[in-house]
């Protein structure tokens, strides 16, 4: 059996480093983008016999990452592999605070990693990819704050927003060709993650609902990055992956 490409920024920590471990031993190929390199990634692929290529870059320079992207999916033969898929994983959440004592750096940073990056990794991968009879697929990470905005969190609830209609709006583009690419712009819950950790490690004054977030790890209801990871993988063998465009794994 032939088998699949993955390609997957962040995944050298969190559900992205979950993931990518449950990619490997289920014996795909995988393509990681990520600041770090994983070393435990190379044992696991070495173990299960399968190929891995980790790239060092800095989603923050997205044109950098999808131009390479672009180059390196030429190089190969669609006949080689049962199906192709991008998982836009990477986040990040600048400082917390009211907007208007934020850090403009800050903020333009999150926005290329959040929105910029999966937009032009989406571009790339489906450019490079259209000619490709076999199945692709776009799964992009996104968030309940995406579509429930909350205080001092305006950079990462706007960026999650912005996946999810640039999702939408790419779904109708791919709709309307002959082997259209489906797209899900799909929320992962709430995820034990160093991301959680800042959120609820912020002070009350910053942040309003840091005592909400508090409450979801002191209650236990937070899922593991294993847990997440599997269900976000899972929601790519559905029948109707992509419809609808916007998912929730809390609403299968």
């Amino acid at each position: 059996m032939k088998p699949q490409l993955y390609i997957l920024t962040g995944g050298s920590r969190g559900m992205g480093l979950a993931m990518a471990r449950q990619i490997l031993e289920q014996g795909h190929r995988l393509l990681t983008i990520a600041r770090q390199r994983n070393t435990d990634l190379d044992t696991t692929a070495q173990a299960h016999g399968t190929t891995l290529t980790q790239w060092q870059q800095d989603l923050a320079q997205p044109q950098i990452a999808a131009q390479q992207l672009l180059q390196w999916l030429g190089t190969l033969h669609a006949e080689s592999y049962s199906r192709v898929v991008l998982i836009n994983n990477a986040g990040v959440i600048p400082p917390i605070a009211p907007l208007s004592h934020s850090d403009w750096n800050a903020i333009s940073q999150a926005l290329r990693v959040d929105l910029e990056a999966p937009m032009l990794l989406t571009s790339a991968f489906l450019q490079a990819t259209e000619g490709w009879n076999i199945p692709r697929q776009v799964l992009n990470v996104s968030s309940g704050l995406g579509r429930c905005a909350i205080a001092s969190q305006a950079t990462y609830c706007a960026a999650k927003a912005g996946m999810d209609n640039f999702s939408v709006s790419v779904a109708l583009d791919e709709a309307a060709k002959p082997n259209g690419a489906q797209i899900c712009s799909l929320a992962p819950g709430v995820i034990d993650t160093d991301m959680q950790l800042q959120l609820r490690s912020a002070s009350e004054a910053a942040f309003p609902d840091v005592n909400r977030f508090a409450n979801l790890k002191r209650e236990g209801n937070l899922t593991s990055p294993q847990e997440a990871a599997a269900r976000v993988l899972a929601w790519l063998e559905r029948a109707d992956f992509g419809n609808p465009v916007l998912a929730d794994v809390r609403q299968a």
